[in-house]
């Protein structure tokens, strides 16, 4: 395992962190299988909640369902916290959501961009994908133990860093906005933001930001989908998010369903690809 960056992004990062939690310890690697991985290790062997896993590259970044996650140096966040949350396995996935909003507000604040959140935790500008997630669960027989939320963002990646067949699907705050962001402004930001509504949200629930995830994504809202679910798929239009964050679709014969995990393919749109 590589040493931590002492001078580079890890201390510009550590001079503008300001988070009580998130961060606090953070571990920085300047290349690394995954930072999910190595944040999962440490919570089995008992890591406090806040601790984060920063990587400048990934050779085996992770993204859902199984798939990769293109991880070029020097350029991106490959970030993983870890969280203990009080809460169920059947309302963990939430934070999905939690963590999307916090990502597009930190987009929002440190660029002049504007960010749009594609269920259930794609984060997009000018349509393309810059942003996913990945939330995976610890459990044992009494509960939940931990949750590792696992964050890419394409920040500075050339148009070259991307293979071919993913350009017209994502995207980085570099090619949309034209100009190089500071990583460690935007990731402290982040830190910020998620810390911020991870708290709201254990002591609200997700209600409380359901008005925001929809703020993020009302360009999803009356679109024609198509939704890939273990029982086969749903084709239907987005009627938004219920409490709890599942998503409401009304299908073709106008009945309705409420999706709790699905890839999503926006059609005649936005084709959603994981890997990236």
């Amino acid at each position: 395992m590589a040493d931590p960056d002492e001078h580079g992004f890890a201390a510009a990062l550590s001079a503008k962190l300001a988070t009580h939690t998130l961060g606090n310890p953070l571990h920085f690697f300047s290349t690394i299988d995954s930072t999910n991985t190595y944040a999962a290790r440490l919570a089995r062997e008992g890591a406090l909640e806040g601790t984060t896993v920063i990587a400048d590259s990934q050779s085996g970044g992770k993204g859902r369902l199984g798939r990769s996650w293109v991880s070029p140096p020097g350029v991106n966040l490959y970030l993983s916290v870890l969280l203990r949350p009080p809460v169920s396995t059947a309302v963990a996935p939430q934070l999905n959501l939690v963590a999307a909003i916090a990502v597009a507000d930190a987009i929002r604040e440190t660029t002049p961009l504007s960010p749009t959140i594609k269920w259930p935790n794609d984060v997009l500008v000018a349509e393309k994908k810059v942003c996913g997630i990945l939330a995976e669960m610890q459990t044992d027989t009494t509960g939940l133990r931990a949750v590792i939320v696992g964050i890419g963002v394409n920040i500075n990646a050339p148009l070259s860093a991307f293979p071919a067949e993913l350009r017209d699907k994502a995207s980085s705050l570099l090619i949309a906005g034209g100009r190089t962001i500071d990583r460690s402004l935007l990731t402290a930001s982040l830190l910020t933001h998620l810390e911020k509504f991870y708290l709201l949200w254990l002591q609200e629930g997700f209600l409380t930001l359901h008005s925001r995830w929809e703020q993020y994504a009302a360009q999803m809202l009356g679109t024609h989908i198509s939704v890939a679910v273990s029982e086969g798929t749903v084709v239907g239009t987005v009627l938004g998010l219920d409490k709890d964050g599942g998503l409401l679709v009304q299908g073709e014969n106008r009945e309705q369903h409420r999706l709790l995990v699905g890839d999503v393919t926006v059609l005649g749109g936005y084709n959603r690809g994981e890997a990236r």
